[in-house]
């Protein structure tokens, strides 16, 4: 688009919502929050501002699998979104994004991408991802069920985004010690200190790559990480010069820990750090130093029509003891909401 034209469309959105004196919209089902919601000539919303007091972080729809990235003093946090409340199996087609400065103040964002930009998954399920930046761009790495992991690419973090390569990344042919439909789901995306990309992913058997500078092909073997209990949802970060491999563990599911001197193991596990999600069970992992702060982000059924299919991220504050072990985190109403309060 001309960039004189996107700036005049951008400037009479803002007139309209000017107009409109920027409407206040509550969520459904609970007192908060109160969204500020910037629309186009056309209705439609371009963002909606929000303050969030605490877990769920976002209690307008339901949002699962978050995945989080900083830039430039920025969170921005993907999720999926399962389509309703009260949902007896999961119903998932399009993923979410929002982002904070502060942890309290937020802003949501039109849907990046759904599952219909990726033509090869029949299985229309917009499962787990997650998202990083290199060379410039963006990429988001998703899984589709059965289908595979795919990744799509952006010049934005806002999108919008196109499948990068018009087929998957990885299928079930790679998960070589798996025997079950949805074992290549998950993926998680860890860059290294010098630069070298990695992906883990994996249901009940945990693997791992490396990739290729270009962030669209595997460089090398695939190989398998053994923890303890591993179900699901593979999350890695590093800590004092060490590799931690979050997850979750057993059924319902717990979020454990292990950590290594190498990114490929031996991993030692080291336990549970989150128990059993309320109302879920199933959780997700996904922790971030953020302003100095290490956050960790899962996801419940705590609204009040939250199931174990209709869930809700949540974020806590994180720590750790002399020793470098993760510290219990428990559920909290507040979360990580007043973290950053003056």
């Amino acid at each position: 688009m001309n960039r004189h034209i996107l700036l005049s469309a951008v400037a009479f959105a803002v007139l309209v919502s000017c107009s409109q004196g920027n409407r206040k919209e509550s969520c459904t089902g609970c007192p908060m929050p109160l969204y500020d919601t910037l629309r186009d000539a056309s209705g439609n919303i371009l963002t909606r501002n929000f303050e969030s007091d605490g877990n769920p972080i976002i209690r307008d729809v339901h949002t699962a699998d978050p995945a989080v990235y900083v830039e430039d003093g920025t969170l921005w946090l993907f999720a999926g979104k399962d389509d309703a409340g009260n949902q007896t199996g999961y119903s998932m087609h399009e993923w979410v994004l929002y982002s904070t400065r502060d942890m309290k103040h937020w802003t949501g964002y039109p849907s990046p991408m759904n599952i219909d930009a990726f033509a090869w998954a029949d299985s229309k399920a917009a499962w787990a991802g997650h998202v990083v930046k290199r060379n410039g761009r963006y990429y988001w790495y998703i899984s589709t069920n059965w289908c595979g992991i795919g990744v799509a690419v952006s010049n934005n973090i806002t999108g919008p985004y196109t499948d990068a390569l018009g087929r998957p990344l990885l299928t079930n042919e790679d998960c070589y010690e798996s025997s079950h439909a949805w074992a290549c789901i998950d993926p998680a995306i860890f860059i290294d200190d010098d630069g070298t990309p990695y992906i883990f992913w994996g249901n009940r058997e945990c693997y791992y790559a490396r990739l290729k500078d270009n962030m669209t092909e595997i460089d090398g073997e695939v190989r398998r990480i053994d923890v303890p209990e591993f179900t699901e949802a593979a999350w890695v970060h590093k800590y004092a010069g060490k590799y931690y491999l979050t997850y979750a563990s057993g059924w319902p599911e717990k979020i454990a820990y292990a950590v290594s001197d190498n990114i490929g193991g031996p991993y030692e596990g080291r336990g549970v750090i989150s128990e059993i999600a309320g109302n879920s069970n199933t959780t997700h992992p996904a922790i971030v130093e953020f302003r100095g702060e290490w956050i960790f982000f899962s996801h419940n059924g705590g609204l009040p029509d939250g199931t174990s299919y209709s869930r809700s991220v949540i974020a806590e504050p994180m720590h750790y003891d002399a020793s470098g072990n993760i510290m219990p985190i428990p559920p909290t109403a507040a979360g990580a909401s007043a973290l950053f309060s003056e």
